[in-house]
């Protein structure tokens, strides 16, 4: 996605992007998957699966999977000239995003959820299904897509916004409180209601990943509309930093920003309650917000720049991140962290990433089937637009 927004401002040629697309899907095309579904980490000069996060982490991971079939599927409607090279990027693609079964990673038939995580020789040993609310609503919306080994729509509900008790538990573990336990949240943080996500919200990568190409506007399901909700959560992500309730150094209007990031001690998530914040700055937090806090992100980009650019920039963009009370700067430029930060800001200004990913009929068929609302045509399902999409 980040290259298809280099083509499209002129930064790269559209033959050189062209040329890189091609040769990233034929390795994805000749790597290992299980099920159709890539690891989360690959041998780049192999394609074999790496156990990164121990020996069980050896199959396919379906969230990672998502992510990248919903950036392919972005580059399907790109490069949509009638030559060669963009006739068979399309083709490859097609072929992959076809191939994953979805279907598989339910567990079992009856199963209720997706579950996270398949090897050939540890099978479901992980054993983590697929609840929000956190950044796994585009496996769910995929899912329900796929042309090939779909799951019912009714696992939107069942499984995403599960109102069982191990889904209770499940969000109530991780979020160390009650509040969206049940997938609704209707608390109110610095005044600034919050209608779904567990606590105040989550680290801001929620609202990213997933966003990056479904269009979260004008559209509602049972519980909210998700442009609005994101939108919450980065206020309220922000309004805690100008709070700083645990006096770090450097937060304000506009050095704000908790998400997934290096850090002092590690690699953590970050986010605006005290449990889960260290003083670690990141700048994809606010930057990757764009959409959602325009003012408050555009601040926080000219503070990253012009203010402690000397710290912050270098050759790949900003930093992954900075504490100045731990007196750390990150050394490392995660493109986990850089993408999203290109991708949002595109879609901010253009809505380019959205358009592109929402030109697939098959999304808006599934949103249809899931019962999204189009909230700016009035009553009736999001399929009403699909001569215009």
């Amino acid at each position: 996605m980040a290259l298809i927004v280099g083509v499209e401002r002129g930064f790269v040629a559209r033959e050189a992007v062209l040329e890189r697309l091609l040769k990233i899907a034929a390795f994805l095309d000749g790597a290992d998957r299980f099920h159709g579904a890539w690891p989360h980490f690959l041998d780049g000069a192999t394609g074999a699966a790496i156990s990164f996060f121990g020996k069980y982490d050896n199959g396919g991971d379906l969230v990672e999977t998502a992510f990248m079939i919903q950036g392919l599927l972005t580059a399907r409607q790109y490069f949509d000239q009638e030559n060669e090279r963009e006739r068979q990027l399309r083709a490859v693609i097609n072929r992959l995003w076809e191939s994953v079964e979805w279907g598989w990673y339910r567990k079992s038939l009856d199963s209720p959820f997706l579950y996270w995580h398949w090897s050939d020789d540890n099978g479901w040993h992980v054993d983590h299904p697929l609840i929000g609310w956190n950044e796994t609503m585009i496996a769910y919306l995929l899912a329900i897509a796929s042309p090939t080994h779909p799951v019912p729509a009714s696992m939107y509900y069942s499984g995403w916004a599960s109102q069982t008790e191990l889904a209770r538990e499940y969000r109530q573990n991780w979020g160390g409180t009650t509040h969206g336990e049940r997938y609704q949240n209707g608390q109110t943080y610095y005044r600034i209601p919050l209608p779904v996500g567990v606590g105040s919200g989550g680290p801001l990568f929620f609202t990213h990943y997933s966003f990056l190409g479904f269009d979260p506007r004008h559209k509602r399901d049972r519980y909210a509309n998700y442009f609005e909700n994101n939108r919450a959560i980065s206020r309220i992500n922000h309004a805690y930093c100008v709070a700083n309730p645990g006096n770090y150094r450097g937060y304000g209007l506009d050095c704000w920003g908790l998400t997934a990031s290096d850090d002092h001690t590690g690699y953590l998530a970050h986010e605006a309650t005290p449990r889960m914040d260290n003083g670690t700055i990141s700048p994809t937090g606010a930057l990757s917000s764009f959409p959602y806090t325009p003012q408050e992100s555009l601040l926080a980009l000219r503070h990253f720049y012009f203010t402690r650019g000397k710290q912050l920039w270098g050759i790949y963009g900003f930093r992954d991140a900075f504490n100045p009370t731990a007196g750390f700067v990150s050394s490392i430029f995660m493109g986990l962290n850089q993408a999203p930060i290109v991708g949002m800001i595109e879609n901010y200004r253009s809505g380019l990433l959205w358009r592109l990913f929402m030109s697939n009929l098959e999304i808006w068929r599934a949103l249809e089937a899931i019962g999204f609302e189009n909230e700016d045509m009035g009553e009736g399902k999001v399929g009403n637009a699909l001569g215009s999409a």
